[in-house]
């Protein structure tokens, strides 16, 4: 694995973003994973391994996440300046085309980009996130995104992620450790806090309502794979089987015992990924 940095500009100057690459710099078979909202590209580090002897897998930090910049101004944090940064990143790879996984926000930010005239995106796999989010989705993420909670030692916050990450299904001690590793940073006092910016929260001030980007599927034609967990409540059934009837008409794999989002950790979901971009 090796880890850059380039600098994205948004309404208030520039940034730094940070990214992951596995593989072979010069391969020109580029998949970019994008992770979900308080999350970062270390999340992908197993599925990435699994995938660089055949691309090259790049696996940002999108903007105050993981070793990202916090932004100054907390009004940028939203999806006009992660699709750029995002645009970024994908010209930074000097692919004319990549592949493009997303998990929920990550998701949602590569719906976008694929619904784009000229888009450089070639296949998308959305886990676990579609055109309609229901409010309860959003309300019972809104009930921990951005309280900073702060843990004495990394066990204890590893404790905290089992819980709020619990729809994530069956893992491993491993792979919650693999969480907890890579999702805190030290403050100050010698106590640790997660490595997001707690002002991302912003997004879910004021009422929520249920967000509805039924025109931004229907403008997408690339080939699209739909990874939902069974039980998840921020993709529904009925939605993800809408997903499969318009706009790209997304093939659709589901996970049981999973709710929101699959993990993408284990065997068959790494082969159902391996599958999908390999497939003609």
């Amino acid at each position: 694995m090796r880890t850059h940095q380039l600098r994205c500009l948004g309404p208030h100057g520039f940034h730094r973003v940070t990214y992951y690459e596995w593989g072979d710099a010069e391969n020109p078979r580029v998949v970019v994973c994008a992770h979900g909202l308080t999350r970062n590209g270390r999340d992908f580090d197993i599925l990435a391994r699994a995938l660089a002897p055949q691309f090259r897998v790049v696996c940002p930090d999108v903007a105050g996440r993981g070793l990202s910049q916090w932004l100054a101004h907390k009004q940028d944090y939203g999806y006009l300046v992660y699709l750029a940064d995002m645009a970024a990143v994908v010209a930074r790879t000097g692919a004319d085309q990549v592949d493009w996984i997303g998990t929920s926000m990550g998701g949602l930010i590569g719906m976008m980009l694929a619904a784009q005239p000229e888009t450089p995106i070639r296949r998308l796999l959305l886990n676990d996130v579609g055109p309609f989010i229901p409010r309860a989705a959003l309300e019972r993420l809104a009930q921990y995104v951005g309280k900073a909670p702060s843990f004495a030692t990394l066990h204890e916050l590893e404790q905290y992620l089992r819980i709020v990450m619990a729809p994530f299904g069956a893992l491993t001690d491993e792979q919650w450790h693999h969480f907890a590793t890579h999702s805190y940073c030290r403050n100050d006092d010698g106590s640790l806090s997660l490595s997001y910016d707690p002002e991302i929260a912003q997004a879910f001030a004021g009422p929520l309502q249920d967000v509805v980007l039924w025109p931004v599927w229907d403008a997408i034609r690339c080939p699209t794979l739909v990874v939902r967990g069974k039980e998840s409540d921020l993709l529904l059934r009925e939605t993800a089987e809408e997903m499969t009837r318009r706009g790209p008409k997304a093939q659709l794999v589901e996970f049981d015992g999973i709710g929101h989002a699959p993990a993408l950790m284990a065997e068959d979901q790494v082969t159902i990924v391996r599958e999908f971009l390999e497939s003609p």
